[in-house]
C-alpha cells in the first residue's frame, strides 16, 4: 500500500509528528511493534511518574501529624502500585489508539525496516514480510538501556528501567548505578517506600549534567531520604550468590562489597538503530546516531530521522517538537527550527528539578558577564505552608544584553513552573521584564521573580 509517510515507532516524536502529518493531509501510516506511545508513555515518563505519585501520597500520610492530621498504620501495597501505573499507561496508550482513529491514521503492527527505494519492510509476530511504500519515511525508534560490560541485565536480579517498573515484589534493598534523571528518579520512588537504597555516582556529584548548586542540593536531599549516596565510585564487579547480588565498588581507592536484592542499571540510553536499514541504505551516523539537518532529513532523500536516534536531548517533549518541525518542512510550510538553547529538562525526585539554557559553569566557560540571582524557598511562604522548603530558584542573566542565558530550580511543582522562563527566553525578554510581570502571592512561582530581582539588587520581599 501506497502512502504519503510513513513513521517507524510511535513514541513521542512518533505519534505526534503522525497527528500533525494527518491534520496537514498527509496519508500517514505508523509502524509498531509493541504498544502505542512507545517507551516513554508505556515503559518510561508516565508509569514513573505514577510511581513517583503513589510515594508522595505514602510519604504524605506518613508525615500528616505535620499538617495536623492523625493517620496510624499507614504502608504501601507495592502490586497495587505498580498494577496502578500499569492501567495509567494504558489508559494513555487507548488515547493514542483513539487520536490515531480520529486522524485517519493506519496502524502496522510490526518490525519495521528501510528497503530501500522509498519502501518499508514490516516483519509480523508470525515471521510474515509485507512491504510498504511511502514518499517520506521518518525513522522514530527510540532508545534503551545501555548496558555497562560488567553489568549485564538480566531481567530478574541485574535490571534496566523497565523492569524496574514491573517488579513483581517490592525489594528489601537495592543497588542503583547512575545518578541522571532515571536513577535518582527511582532511587527516590523506592527508598519511599521502604527499601534499602545506595546510590552510585561515578562522577563528583549527582544528577552531573545540571548546575552545580542543583547538583549539590539533590544530593542533600538523597541524604536527607536515608539514600546512602556515593559518588566518585566505580562498580568493579557483581556476582550474585544465595539470591543476593554482592557488589564491589571503589571509592576513595578502597574496595568494599556492597549486597542487595536487585541491582537497577541506569548507567544511560542508547539508540536503537540496529537493523532498521541503516547500511544496507548508507544512512550517515554521527557519533553512533543518525546524522540529520536543520529539520531532520538524513543523506538519503525522502528519509527522516527524529528522537533519541539523533544528536540532542534525549527526552520526550523534544522529540514530539522534533516531529513536529519535520513533519510541516514535510508537508511545504517554513516552519521554525527547534532550538535546542531553549530546551527545559524536569526531574521527578523530591524535590523536584527544573532547568533550562546554560549552567553557571556553561555562561562562564563562553565568557558572559553574569547577573545572578538566587531565591530560596525557605523564604517562600506558600512552600512553608505546604511543608516542602527545601530548594530554590536560580535564573542566570547576560549583564551585557539583561537577557536570560539559563534557569535552574529545585523545589515543589518547579517541573510546572520551568515553562514560563521557556516563555521569558524565546521572546528575549529581559530581567526587568520578570520583575515587573505581577506574579501571585502566595505561589510557589512568585520565586521567579524573587530570583530576577536578586539579580538586579532589587528584591525587597524576601
Amino acid at each position: 500500500m501506497n502512502y504519503n509517510l510513513i513513521i517507524i515507532g510511535s513514541g513521542p516524536g512518533g505519534y505526534v509528528a503522525a497527528i500533525r502529518a494527518s491534520q496537514l493531509g498527509l496519508k500517514t501510516a505508523v509502524i509498531e511493534r509493541e504498544s502505542l506511545g512507545g517507551i516513554c508513555l508505556n515503559h518510561g515518563c508516565i508509569p514513573t511518574k505514577s510511581l513517583l505519585k503513589s510515594a508522595q501520597i505514602f510519604q504524605y500520610i506518613k508525615h500528616a501529624s505535620y499538617y495536623g492530621i492523625n493517620v496510624e498504620n499507614v504502608k504501601p501495597d507495592f502490586k497495587k502500585i505498580i498494577e496502578r501505573s500499569k492501567n495509567i499507561s494504558a489508559q494513555m496508550s487507548k488515547g493514542v489508539e483513539y487520536l490515531f482513529r480520529k486522524h485517519k491514521i493506519t496502524v502496522i503492527k510490526g518490525f519495521g525496516k528501510l528497503a530501500g527505494n522509498k519502501t518499508v519492510e514490516v516483519k509480523d509476530r508470525a515471521g510474515n514480510i509485507t512491504i510498504y511504500s511511502a514518499e517520506h519515511i521518518i525513522l522514530a525508534t527510540g532508545a534503551r538501556s545501555r548496558e555497562l560490560s560488567g553489568l549485564k541485565i538480566d531481567g530478574k536480579k541485574i535490571i534496566g528501567y523497565r523492569e524496574a517498573l514491573t517488579l513483581d515484589k517490592q525489594p528489601d534493598s537495592m543497588l542503583v548505578v547512575g545518578s541522571g534523571a532515571i536513577g535518582t528518579e527511582l532511587a527516590f520512588f523506592y527508598n519511599s517506600i521502604g527499601t534499602k537504597v545506595t546510590l552510585i555516582e561515578y562522577l563528583p556529584f549527582v544528577l552531573p549534567l545540571e548546575d552545580i548548586d542543583v547538583s549539590k542540593q539533590i544530593g542533600r536531599s538523597l541524604k536527607k531520604s536515608k539514600i546512602k549516596v556515593m559518588v566518585k565510585s566505580l562498580l568493579d564487579s557483581v556476582e550474585i550468590s544465595n539470591n543476593k547480588c554482592k557488589a564491589i565498588v571503589i571509592s576513595k581507592n578502597k574496595k568494599k562489597i556492597y549486597e542487595s536484592d536487585i541491582i537497577l542499571s541506569a548507567v544511560g540510553i542508547i539508540p536503537n538503530i540496529e537493523n532498521i536499514g541503516l547500511e544496507e541504505n548508507n544512512i550517515e551516523l554521527y557519533n553512533k546516531k543518525i546524522k540529520v539537518d536543520k529539520f531532520y532529513r538524513t543523506n538519503v532523500k525522502g528519509v527522516y530521522a527524529i528522537g533519541d536516534i539523533i544528536q540532542g536531548p534525549a527526552l520526550a517533549h523534544v522529540a514530539s517538537a522534533e516531529g513536529i518541525t519535520c513533519v510541516e518542512k514535510i508537508a511545504g510550510l517554513n516552519p521554525e527550527p527547534v532550538d535546542y538553547g531553549n530546551i527545559p529538562s524536569a526531574v521527578y525526585t523530591t524535590p523536584e528539578v527544573a532547568s533550562l539554557g546554560m549552567t553557571e559553569k556553561q555562561a562562564k566557560a563562553k565568557a558572559y558577564k553574569l547577573k545572578i540571582g538566587k531565591f530560596p524557598f525557605t523564604a517562600s511562604g506558600k512552600a512553608t505552608a505546604a511543608g516542602n522548603r527545601d530548594g530554590f530558584v536560580k535564573l542566570i542573566f547576560d549583564e551585557t544584553t539583561d537577557k536570560l542565558l539559563g534557569a535552574h530550580a529545585v523545589g515543589l511543582n518547579v517541573t510546572e513552573m520551568i515553562a514560563e522562563l521557556v516563555i521569558v527566553k524565546k521572546m528575549g525578554a529581559k530581567g526587568h521584564d520578570i520583575i515587573k510581570s505581577i506574579h501571585p502571592h502566595p505561589t510557589m512561582s512568585e520565586a521567579v521573580m524573587e530570583a530576577a530581582a536578586v539579580a538586579y539588587n532589587e528584591a525587597i520581599h524576601i
